[in-house]
């Protein structure tokens, strides 16, 4: 009984101690660099749609290929290259906003790389109503052309 119950505390003594042991990172080292991570557009006129690119880095020592880009929205698009990028080498995300509803708008893209790791930037900015009817013409000035 004495060795059945020294056995059965050595087990749980090993069982123990390994659950004591931080289990090895599986975390990738960080293989993207971005020159930004956020572009605001300011005002802009709706229905005017505006695009901003991204500068995106490979610091690793392998090629990186950008997997997936994808906007929060159908109102942003980005576009990419699917081709690796060199180690060492930039790349671009062209971003594009269609500003077709009026107000103030903050959009995420996340970029998925390297087998699930991502990273995300964002867009933001106000967009302005324009008007329905163009500007009258400006009469004033056809008068000052007729005072002699």
């Amino acid at each position: 009984m004495r060795k059945a119950l020294l056995s059965i505390s050595l087990v749980m003594l090993g069982l123990w101690a390994s659950a004591q042991v931080k289990p090895v990172s599986d975390t990738k080292p960080e293989t993207i660099q971005l020159k930004e991570s956020s572009f605001d557009f300011g005002r802009i006129p709706q229905g005017k749609p505006v695009t901003h690119v991204f500068k995106v880095t490979n610091t690793g020592s392998a090629p990186l290929v950008l997997e997936d880009v994808q906007a929060s929205c159908g109102c942003t698009t980005p576009e990419w290259s699917k081709e690796p990028i060199a180690p060492g080498a930039t790349a671009e995300i062209k971003v594009g906003y269609n500003a077709a509803a009026e107000g103030s708008f903050e959009k995420s893209i996340n970029i998925i790389y390297q087998q699930g790791q991502m990273k995300m930037i964002t867009i933001k900015g106000a967009v302005w109503k324009t008007p329905d009817q163009p500007a009258p013409k400006n009469q004033s000035i056809a008068l000052l052309k007729n005072v002699n």
